[in-house]
C-alpha cells in the first residue's frame, strides 16, 4: 500500500524546491496527499479494514499539522501546493 520507491522519486522532483531537497513541508505534503489517495481507493475495496483506516485518519492528521505551518509562514508557497495538489480551500 506504500509508495514505490519511484512513485517518491517522481513526487520528490516534482514537488523540490531545489535540488537535493526531501524534507521540505511541500514534499511531506505531496507524499502524504499520494498515500491518501492510494488509502481511500484501498478502504473503499475493504471495508473492514479498520486499522487501514486509523493509519488513514493518522495521515490526514499530520498532512494538516503541515498545511496549518505553512499557512502561517509561507502563505504564497501554500497558496501555490494547494493549487498543484487540487486540495480544497
Amino acid at each position: 500500500m506504500a509508495l514505490s520507491t519511484e512513485e517518491k522519486q517522481e513526487i520528490i522532483v516534482k514537488f523540490a524546491q531545489v535540488k537535493g531537497d526531501t524534507g521540505s513541508p511541500e514534499i511531506q505534503i505531496a507524499l502524504l496527499s499520494f498515500e491518501i489517495e492510494k488509502l481511500q481507493k484501498h478502504l473503499g475495496e475493504n471495508k473492514h479494514d479498520y486499522p487501514g483506516k486509523r493509519g488513514l485518519l493518522t495521515k490526514i492528521a499530520k498532512r494538516r499539522r503541515l498545511l496549518r505551518y505553512l499557512t502561517k509562514h509561507e502563505v504564497e508557497r501554500y497558496k501555490k501546493l494547494i493549487k498543484k495538489l487540487g486540495l480544497k480551500k
